[in-house]
Formats: structure tokens, sequence, C-alpha cells
């Protein structure tokens, strides 16, 4: 089956519900769209309403327990429904980075003592929702290793990430505007008694992807996923194991897979000629390869995928990226858009949102 990109954009657009804002809500969203990156606060809660008229995370995360916090893709912090955290750990400790040598002395620590610390953090949460500050006295407690406070200060979020992917972290309920932290096992409602076997939890995270930013390649599912360093082993293990789902795609000459129950769908795809504008670090953007030419031109990436891996709020324009904007700031435009589409797109940013000069 040939497809064109902007078939294929105009599709993912109606399934990350973009083109409508008819997600029911933030739990359903982020379910879609393989999470919401919440690494910055206010472009999450932007992603979200931008999509469903109930945008709600307070309740869902600190209330319901239906949604979480805490590090996954890429190492990034993300919003995820409660369920399928599992998975995604399952999927992501098939990457044991930490066990190496130059990731630990990049980290100033040593084999000895991140072993300590995984051990250590489980215990210290169990049954606690406990600060930063609190956290890294528990676990100087536990192990008797004065030395592990500087460690955990100095390199704070990159020595918890390891308990992230090993389903022995997420963040808890704030307390006196602090954040805290807290064991999924006690936290997550239903938390199994051991992490789903990885062959069958990659399997369903990369249906989840294919279901919102396919078609697309393995290595595009390992770039979003993984950041493009996963075992090939492993990643071929869970595209055979969902083989029988998909098909090849042609995408203007781009060998793509796709689930097979969506072809109809995209073969019915007409090109979005609406105006949307999306938040920074958007799912949009961030499902796809910033190097994927026909969703940002060469010229354009450096304004996308700024240093520091910022990635800009963008002008989407017939599924393509066709400008960046800056809350409170100027549109920069790369090319012509049309002048109603783009003040309905301004004005669909809605009152409270942070909107662009027009």
């Amino acid at each position: 089956m040939k497809v064109t990109w902007e078939q294929i954009f105009a599709w993912r657009l109606d399934r990350q519900f973009v083109t409508a804002g008819d997600g029911a809500n933030a739990v359903e969203v982020a379910r879609r769209l393989c999470g919401v990156q919440a690494q910055v606060a206010s472009s999450a809660r932007h992603a979200i309403a931008l999509r469903t008229p109930d945008a709600d995370t307070e309740t869902p995360l600190w209330h319901d327990r239906t949604l979480v916090k805490t590090w996954l893709m890429r190492g990034t912090l993300h919003l995820l429904p409660a369920d399928q955290l599992p998975d995604y750990c399952a999927a992501l400790a098939t990457l044991r980075a930490w066990e190496k040598g130059s990731w630990q002395r990049g980290h100033g620590v040593t084999a000895a003592e991140i072993g300590a610390i995984i051990e250590a953090v489980p215990q210290a949460l169990s049954k606690n929702h406990l600060t930063r500050e609190e956290l890294v006295d528990a676990v100087v407690e536990v192990t008797g290793d004065e030395h592990l406070r500087d460690a955990l200060t100095s390199g704070w979020g990159a020595l918890l990430k390891p308990l992230s992917r090993l389903g022995e972290l997420c963040y808890g309920p704030p307390r006196d505007g602090k954040v805290t932290f807290a064991s999924p096992r006690d936290w997550l409602p239903r938390w199994p008694e051991e992490l789903p076997p990885h062959e069958e939890a990659g399997v369903r995270v990369a249906r989840a992807f294919l279901a919102a930013h396919g078609p697309a390649t393995m290595e595009m599912f390992d770039t979003w996923l993984f950041g493009g360093v996963a075992k090939k082993s492993v990643l071929k293990a869970w595209f055979n194991g969902l083989a029988p789902e998909l098909t090849e795609v042609d995408a203007q000459g781009t060998k793509l897979l796709a689930l097979k129950e969506h072809l109809d769908d995209l073969a019915a795809a007409e090109p979005d000629g609406r105006v949307h504008l999306l938040p920074g670090f958007d799912q949009y953007i961030l499902g796809a390869p910033r190097k994927l030419e026909p969703l940002i031109a060469p010229e354009a990436r450096p304004k996308v995928s700024r240093t520091a891996g910022w990635i800009s709020p963008v002008v989407i324009y017939r599924g393509h990226v066709a400008g960046v904007w800056e809350p409170k700031g100027d549109l920069d435009l790369f090319e012509d858009v049309p002048t109603k589409e783009l003040d309905r797109a301004l004005l669909r940013l809605g009152e409270n949102a942070p909107r662009p000069q027009a």
C-alpha cells in the first residue's frame, strides 16, 4: 500500500486528538500518546488541554492514582496511565546503562555504590513518601555510607532514573510545595508482584506506539523509547512478536510498518489544511525523529530541536512544521499559512494559555 506523508500526518493528528480535541480525559490522552513528556509542567498541561476538554491531571495523579509521573522514555519525565507503567518499566529495563563502567564514571559513582542505591531506595520508600532531602538521608541511613550523600546530591536525577526503569520509584503527592517520591508498589493500585516479561511488554509498547505515531520503522521506535541505543536483538524480538499484526506501507519511497487495523483509515486520510499550535515537547514531534524531513525541513531543525534538548513550540500546517512560537512572544513562520486558520489556532489556545503575538 502506498501513502503520502501528508496522509500519515493527517492520520497522526487525528489519532493523537489534535484535530478534534476529543480525548476523553488526561489519562486517555496520555494512554493514546504513549505518555506526555512532563519535564516542563506548563507544556504538559498545554499538550493535554489541546486534546481534551477534561484536562485535569491533579485528580488522576494524586487522588485516583490512575496517572503516574516518573522518568521513562529517553530518561525524561513523563505522565503515563498507571496501569501501563509495568509494561514500560519492563521494556525500558532491558537497557541497563547504569551497569556500564562508562556510565558510572560519567556520574561519579562505582558499581558498588549504584548497587547500594538501587537496593536502598525501595527500602527507604516502603510505606513512605519522601522529599528529595529525606530520601537522601534515608539512603545514607540504610547503607551506612555517608559518601552516597555527595553522589546523590550532585547526580540526583540520573542516579534515580534506574529506579524508575526498574519500577521501584515514581513521584508521590507534593508536600508543602515540595516534590515527594513513592514506591509504585505502595502508591499505585493493582501494582503487580513482578514486572511482566519484557518479551510480552515490549510487544504491547510497540503496538501502542504504532497506534499513535505510526507508520514507522523499528529504528524510529528505538529513537523514541531509548534514544536510539536499544539492544537490536531485543527490538527485533518485539517486532517479530508483533509481526502478525503488521504490514509494510510505502511512504513516498520510504518503507514503514503499520498496524493492519489502521490501513483503511490511513488510506482514507486527507491532508490536513488546518493550522495547529503545539506546545514545546509535544508528543507529535517527540514521537517522530527530528531528522524526518517531511515533518521538519533541515533548515528549520535548529529552531525546533535546540540546545540542551529543548524542543520548541511549533506551528503545524498540512501536518508539517511551518514555524515556531514562544509563549507571550512572536511567531516565527517558515512559510505562508492561511490567516484564518492561524487565527483559529490562536483562539484555540484558550484564554488562560500562553499566547504568541499574531
